[in-house]
C-alpha cells in the first residue's frame, strides 16, 4: 500500500447537479435521461391553472359566473361543430377517464339553460341551447379582446403556438401510456 487512501466517486443525485432546464417543481423526481421533462411538468402545471383561471374569468365575463374549468371546457366542447354529443365523446375528447366528472358538469350547465339534452334510444346526445350559443359568442368576444389580439401574428407566435400544441399531443399519448403501464403495476 502507498499509504494513500482509496478515493471513491460519488454520483450526485441528478437534483442536486446544476441542470440546465432551470425550474423544476419536484427536484426529487429530475432523471438524468431528462432532466427537461421535470421543467416541462412544472411549465405545464403553471400553465394550466393559469389557463383554467383565465377561461372560467372569461365565461364570468361572458355571463355565466362560477363555473369550474371543467365545466367550460364540457361547455365547449358540446357546442364544438354544432353536433350533438354523447356523453361518452365528450369523455373521450376532453381525455376524461371518469365519466361522471363530465356528467355532473352537464347537469350544471343544463340546469342554467345552456345545454340540453335529447335521448336517442338507449343514448342521450347533448347539444347547446340557444342560450348557449350566446354565451359562447361573448366569450369568442372577451377572448379576442383579452388574450388574442395581445398575440403578435408578425413575432412568429403563431407559428411557434402550433409546434407546441403538436409537442402537447404527442406527450399526451406517452402520459397515457405511461399511466397504462403505471395501472399493470
Amino acid at each position: 500500500m502507498t499509504g494513500k487512501k482509496p478515493t471513491t466517486t460519488k454520483t450526485a443525485h441528478p437534483a442536486s447537479r446544476r441542470s440546465k432546464t432551470g425550474i423544476v417543481s419536484s427536484a426529487h423526481l429530475v432523471s438524468v435521461q431528462s432532466p427537461e421533462l421535470s421543467e416541462f411538468e412544472f411549465g405545464l402545471i403553471i400553465a394550466w391553472n393559469a389557463y383554467s383561471r383565465w377561461a372560467v374569468r372569461c365565461m364570468a365575463a361572458a355571463g355565466l359566473a362560477d363555473l369550474a374549468i371543467t365545466d367550460v371546457n364540457t361547455l365547449h366542447h358540446v357546442n364544438h361543430r354544432g353536433r350533438a354529443k354523447k356523453l361518452a365523446d365528450l369523455c373521450l375528447i376532453q381525455n376524461v377517464e371518469d365519466t361522471h366528472v363530465i356528467s355532473y358538469s352537464l347537469k350544471k350547465l343544463i340546469a342554467l339553460g345552456v345545454v340540453s339534452g335529447q335521448r336517442v334510444g338507449k343514448e342521450v346526445f347533448y347539444s347547446t341551447t340557444e342560450q348557449g350559443r350566446a354565451v359562447i359568442e361573448r366569450y369568442r368576444e372577451v377572448r379576442e379582446r383579452c388574450l388574442v389580439e395581445s398575440i403578435s401574428p408578425d413575432a412568429n407566435e403563431n407559428d411557434q403556438l402550433g409546434e407546441h400544441a403538436r409537442l402537447l399531443r404527442r406527450l399526451s399519448g406517452h402520459y397515457d401510456q405511461a399511466a397504462r403501464a403505471a395501472a399493470a403495476l
